[in-house]
């Protein structure tokens, strides 16, 4: 289990000099490993003609903005007003863990580096942990503190002390990244995201950032996917809704402000396939989240051969399911099915089955848990896998804790009770133990999903 901080303000002295020794090396260190360590720059082709139209309107222009982009690729798969200045409130923070993951990747930092809390951080406002002047918090608690609930304290000391004690200069460092990056439209001011006439980006910027995160510190990916983490004794949760509800949703980031309106960062997973969506300005958090939605379900459209297998062996679960004919081997080792020698053609599924005219009502609450893992992405495969070859559930990942170890589990939730029976028989098909929980059992939050 994580451990948390208090709010002792006594003086931590060796804490204190090892702080100061990091601060030096970083603010040396960063700014020159921004042009050496990236020899690629992740960049999206030019906006189309006439894409930029509202630029001159500020970021406040009517309406709102978005892009969807293949994360393999760069491929820009649909845009509306992505060139259009926008204030990007929390969004910000992005920028300050991809610092953040930047060092920790080259050992300038540590996730049990701790950060100092000064009077400045102390005194943002909300959202916000409550930390006193003095206070220390470790690497880890700060990032996990700005991907769930966004907190502008721990952001903000978190910048400074990238900035070796200046958040002016970390916002220096971040407009420099960003810049590198090729985020043409962006500059910065602060770590936290709250307002600021300066700090202004674009949906394809932004864009390029989480691409940035997602190809280049997929070993981070999981800070990302938390919905509570414990600190102190107290369970900070998660406000990005679209973990909770979007199959495949893997994070990134939400943020609000009351010019900026209503934003959203999304990376979602589905046969492997990972796409990023922007929106940016939206009136309310229903809007931005159908709008999400929207994008990623039209991304996702296009089966590839992964999907048309996985449909595949959905077909043959309900053939069986309802006839008793055992299905083919494809099932078990999740295989395309074969079309011939000399053929890259693949076979449609068969025609889907139609289900009885009166079925038996079941809830859509039950969950089937397969798995334990020591590393959360192999649970978070399994559980996103699941979902394609049953074709229904949410999939989630529980973070358990036994005899001081930390296990991931996978779970498929949001299921009915045939639909949970048949995901366990899958699992069972790939000799994987499956366990299914009925409904009056499956609260989700004490899974920590």
């Amino acid at each position: 289990m994580m451990q948390g901080f208090g709010h002792n303000p006594r003086p931590r002295t060796r804490p204190a000099l090892a702080a100061a020794a990091m601060l030096a090396g970083l603010v040396l260190a960063l700014p020159a490993a921004a042009h050496t360590r990236h020899h690629h720059q992740i960049t999206l082709p030019p906006p189309s003609p006439g894409a930029p139209e509202n630029a001159n309107l500020g970021p406040t222009a009517p309406g709102f903005s978005a892009i969807l982009i293949d994360a393999a690729t760069g491929q820009v798969l649909s845009e509306s007003g992505a060139d259009v200045p926008r204030y990007p409130a929390s969004l910000t923070k992005l920028m300050v863990l991809d610092l953040t993951f930047q060092a920790l990747r080259d050992n300038r930092l540590s996730l049990d580096t701790q950060i100092p809390v000064s009077w400045h951080a102390a005194s943002v406002q909300p959202v916000k942990l409550g930390l006193r002047p003095g206070d220390t918090l470790t690497v880890e608690q700060a990032i996990l503190s700005m991907t769930t609930m966004s907190a502008n304290d721990a952001a903000t000391a978190l910048g400074e002390f990238l900035g070796g004690g200046s958040e002016e200069r970390c916002a220096e460092m971040m407009t420099l990244r960003a810049e590198n990056l090729g985020m043409a439209q962006t500059h910065f001011d602060n770590a936290s995201g709250l307002p600021n006439p300066n700090q202004v980006t674009t949906a394809r910027d932004l864009a390029i950032l989480a691409r940035d995160i997602v190809v280049s510190y997929p070993q981070f990916q999981g800070f990302f996917e938390q919905t509570q983490f414990n600190l102190n004794g107290r369970t900070i949760y998660s406000n990005n809704q679209m973990l909770k509800h979007y199959a495949g949703a893997t994070g990134l980031k939400t943020g609000y402000t009351t010019l900026a309106k209503h934003n959203l960062i999304t990376s979602a997973e589905r046969g492997g396939h990972t796409l990023i969506g922007v929106v940016l300005h939206e009136p309310s958090w229903g809007t931005t989240y159908d709008q999400m939605t929207a994008m990623l379900d039209q991304g996702f459209g296009t089966p590839t051969a992964a999907d048309i297998a996985f449909l595949t062996a959905q077909s043959q679960l309900d053939q069986f399911a309802q006839t008793g004919a055992p299905p083919s081997a494809a099932i078990a080792g999740n295989n395309p099915p074969e079309t011939g020698q000399g053929s890259d053609q693949v076979a449609p599924p068969p025609a889907p089955h139609h289900a009885p005219a009166n079925p038996t009502p079941y809830l859509a609450d039950w969950t089937a848990q397969f798995g334990s893992y020591a590393k959360l992405e192999k649970a978070r495969h399994l559980a996103i896998e699941a979902a394609h070859i049953n074709g229904a559930g949410i999939p989630r990942v529980a973070r358990l804790e036994r005899h001081g170890h930390i296990l991931y589990t996978a779970l498929l939730a949001g299921l009915t009770q045939s639909a949970a029976h048949e995901t366990c028989w899958a699992m069972a098909a790939r000799r994987t133990a499956c366990t299914i929980i009925p409904p009056h059992l499956a609260e989700l939050d004490s899974f920590g999903g």
